[in-house]
Formats: structure tokens, C-alpha cells, sequence
């Protein structure tokens, strides 16, 4: 167990090690063991986190504020839109002063391009740690959840479990990259063998992609590419099937949407699920765009695992923060 976390900031998958990870879930299963029993946790009684939005949210701010006051502590809900970081406030700034008023700053912001490294600029001149909601490259909390989540479900040995990251279809915008990528950066280190499914035009970013492959090759295992849905799917123990946008392809709207257009058979539906194995889970980080992305059928069905998942957002969010925040 790697124990001191104080003061980190959690920005990109791999700042935490997988001791630092495994830490991590160690404490997100005793608070969802305690809240179960309903045992107080207020490791953060008095602190305050901010969470700044860049981008709408329903699961992530729900699960931070819950998480937040679960700890004894309070969340403070910051919109861009409504506050003068619409009209100016430099990263340097928010860094500088929320560093100073809060004692940890949460960041949603999943603009391509430039999301990233606005977090990152943030990071340089805050005193308290920076975490990442969701930008433009990582989904840190959610693949924490997810991890959780099939170790629940897979057990805590998950060497050799096939796990598929696929991409679907969806009509309603183009969706950030962050959360495959940040799957094929997470679960080769805990021992799956993780199959990238996506359209010719549907590529990751390629600095990702090296990272992703340098994790598979460090712990021992598979990491591969494919074009079929079909393919991609047999045999897997896990499927994780969502949309994300063309932007590596070409950051146009436009362009991207039409090409999303060509792939509306890339639906995860029955049939589909019958080619993994019998006791395969689907999931997804919500919310998905039903009976385009995933049929209902599917999504409400017995191998769907997506609430589960999403309670452990707040569980796996309230560790980070107990353990850095404290």
C-alpha cells in the first residue's frame, strides 16, 4: 500500500502508480463497506472543494458534492459561464487564489485541445491539489470506477480477462476521447488484455496510443487494434461500447458528424452481446444515447453493470479526495 498521496494532484492516468491506484481502491471499497452500514466518514471534516465546470455534468457533479459531504466536508459549484472566468480570469489567477480559498480544486473542462493543458496551467500555481473531472485527454475518476467495478464483478485477479473498449454510434455531438482513452491506459496494468474496437477514422490520439501500448508491454499483456465490432466481442469478459468524436481525424464539427453517419451499425445490441462470453458485462459511463449507442434491451439487461458503475464514481472520488485532500 503506497499511502502518501497528500498533496497530489490526479490530472492524468498514469500520475498515480498502480500501487498508488490500488491504495485508492482499498479505501474507495471501506467507504462504500461503511456507507452500506451507515458509518460516519469525515476524514475532510471543514474542507472545501471547488468544482469548476467547463462542461455540463449530472453523474460527476452529483457524486463530488455526495462524496464531498460524506467526508464532513463541502463542495462549491463553480460554472464558467456565470463567473468572470468567462470574461477573463486566467488559469494562473483561479490557480493562485482558489488555491488559496479551497483545499482542493476540481476541474471539468473537455474543449479539444485545449482542456488539458488548462488544467495543467491551473496545477502550476495551486497550493492544493488539482483534480481532473474529465478534460479533453483523461477520464481518471471514471476508469476508477470502472476498474472498481469489474474487480467487483471479475474479482480482484483480472490477468487474462478480455476486455473490449469499442467504439458506438451516437447522433448527439461529437463526445470527447478522454474515457478509452484513458481505458487502455489503466487496465493493462491490472492484468486485462484490452481490444481497441473503432472505425479507420475513429483513432485515439497517437501519443496515447504509444503510452497504452508501453503499459501493455510493462505488465505483461495484450493490447490490439481492430475494425470490427463483430470481431471485437468474441469471447470478451468485458464490453465497454460508447461514442467518441473524430477529432484526431479532423477537428471540424462538421466533418465529424458526417463521418459519424457512416457507422450507425456500430450499436451494441443483442446479437452483438451473445457473440462475448455468457457471463460478460456491458458498461458505459452514461449517459448514452439509447437505441442508437445501445439498445434498451442491453443497457436495462441483466449483464448491464452502468449503475453499479456510476455509484462507484463517488466512491472512488471520495478516496482520491480523502487521500489527498486530508
Amino acid at each position: 500500500m503506497q499511502t502518501f498521496l497528500h498533496g497530489r494532484d490526479l490530472i492524468g492516468d498514469l500520475d498515480f502508480s498502480k500501487e498508488e491506484v490500488e491504495t485508492v481502491l482499498d479505501v474507495a471499497f471501506d467507504l462504500k463497506r461503511k456507507r452500506a452500514l451507515n458509518e460516519l466518514t469525515p476524514y475532510l471534516r471543514d474542507k472545501v472543494l471547488a468544482m469548476l465546470f467547463f462542461f455540463s455534468s449530472t453523474r460527476t457533479r452529483g457524486s463530488f458534492e455526495a462524496g464531498m459531504a460524506h467526508l464532513g466536508g463541502h463542495a462549491a459549484f463553480i460554472e464558467s459561464k456565470t463567473t468572470q472566468i468567462a470574461h477573463g480570469d486566467t488559469p494562473k489567477e483561479i490557480g493562485e487564489i482558489y488555491g488559496r480559498y479551497f483545499d482542493g480544486i476540481s476541474i471539468r473542462h473537455c474543449d479539444w485541445g485545449i482542456g488539458n493543458k488548462y488544467l495543467n496551467d491551473v496545477a502550476k500555481y495551486s497550493r492544493v491539489p488539482i483534480l481532473n473531472m474529465q478534460c479533453d485527454i483523461y477520464h481518471p475518476f471514471q476508469c476508477l470506477a470502472d476498474l472498481m467495478t469489474i474487480m467487483e464483478k471479475k474479482g480482484r485477479d483480472l490477468r487474462r480477462k478480455k476486455m473490449v473498449v469499442s467504439w458506438a454510434y451516437a447522433a448527439s455531438y461529437q463526445k470527447p476521447m478522454s474515457v478509452p482513452q484513458s481505458l487502455i491506459l489503466q487496465m493493462p496494468r491490472f492484468g486485462m488484455d484490452v481490444v481497441l474496437a473503432r472505425p479507420p477514422e475513429f483513432k485515439l490520439m497517437p501519443e496515447i496510443m504509444g503510452m497504452a501500448e508501453e503499459q501493455a508491454k510493462k505488465f505483461g499483456t495484450k493490447f490490439e487494434v481492430v475494425e470490427d465490432m463483430d470481431e471485437a466481442f468474441k469471447d470478451a469478459d468485458i464490453i465497454y461500447a460508447k461514442s467518441w468524436g473524430a477529432m484526431v481525424h479532423t477537428p471540424d464539427p462538421e466533418e465529424g458528424a458526417k463521418i459519424i453517419k457512416k457507422y450507425e451499425s456500430w450499436i451494441t445490441d443483442e446479437r452483438k452481446m451473445a457473440l462475448a462470453k455468457t457471463d460478460a458485462i456491458y458498461m458505459h459511463p452514461l449517459p448514452a444515447d439509447r437505441n442508437i449507442e445501445v439498445t434498451d434491451g442491453v443497457i436495462d439487461g441483466p449483464q448491464s453493470v452502468v449503475y453499479d458503475e456510476a455509484e462507484n464514481r463517488m466512491h472512488v472520488q471520495s478516496a482520491v479526495m480523502a487521500l489527498t485532500m486530508g
